[in-house]
């Protein structure tokens, strides 16, 4: 199977007052479809640094990112497309727009990518239900949802335009242990049965049983962790 997602030593550093903070220190990655990468570590180890990098919502100093062999560190319209398009972003704290019900917050980045409403709300209608958002829930406004529910939404607007690659940032840090179970299932689903390359970045360990590849992230350098014998990443 051919990477679809290469990082190549990649870097980035922070201006800060006490001092330069590298936050990614000469990482590389390799990601597939169908599977699921798991990076582990604590607050403030780069994780979500990186995969805002591999998201085009940063910009590496130095190394390079391929998906399916292209350069992505572009800009303009071409960066925009990207991230429309290609990537779709799973957050702890959501980032739903709270004033817009489930369904329009899945549409709206469809309505973003082609500006057009054909099949749009069929689309929505879909995925929502998917992830267990159904009927009258749909036109829940998102203020009025709990953590879970919140969750499964933000996961049907991320596939809303079909992205190659998910990347989920802490996706359960936000929930009870039982709900964090069913968003990491739906999640590991979307690998196996969608073809999604999947990637999570998380501090919770028990995570790393869903994994086909694992990583151990601390102060901005990445190590493997053999999950299954005989392998390494």
């Amino acid at each position: 199977m051919h990477d679809l997602l290469e990082v190549k030593d990649i870097s980035k550093t922070f201006k800060a007052k006490a001092g330069d903070v590298t936050a990614v220190d000469n990482v590389n990655l390799s990601a597939r479809k169908g599977e699921v990468t798991v990076i582990v570590g604590p607050s403030g180890s780069g994780k979500t640094t990186l995969l805002y990098l591999i998201g085009s919502l940063e910009e590496p100093d130095e190394g390079g990112i391929e998906v399916f062999g292209e350069d992505i560190c572009l800009s303009g319209a071409d960066l925009i497309q990207f991230r429309r398009k290609r990537v779709g972003f799973v957050f702890q704290f959501f980032n739903l727009i709270t004033a817009l019900t489930a369904l329009e917050n899945v549409t709206l980045p469809m309505d973003l990518a082609d500006g057009s409403s054909r099949g749009q709300h069929e689309r929505a209608v879909e995925l929502l239900a998917r992830m267990g958002i159904d009927g009258r829930l749909q036109k829940a406004k998102a203020n009025k949802m709990s953590g879970g529910e919140k969750q499964r939404v933000a996961i049907a607007r991320a596939l809303a335009n079909d992205p190659d690659i998910i990347l989920a940032d802490e996706p359960t840090g936000n929930l009870d242990t039982a709900t964090g179970k069913v968003v990491v299932d739906i999640l590991v689903e979307l690998a196996r049965r969608d073809g999604k390359c999947v990637i999570i970045v998380t501090h919770d360990e028990s995570i790393l049983e869903a994994a086909d590849w694992a990583y151990h992230m601390q102060d901005g350098r990445l190590e493997g962790i053999d999950i299954k014998e005989g392998s390494s990443p």
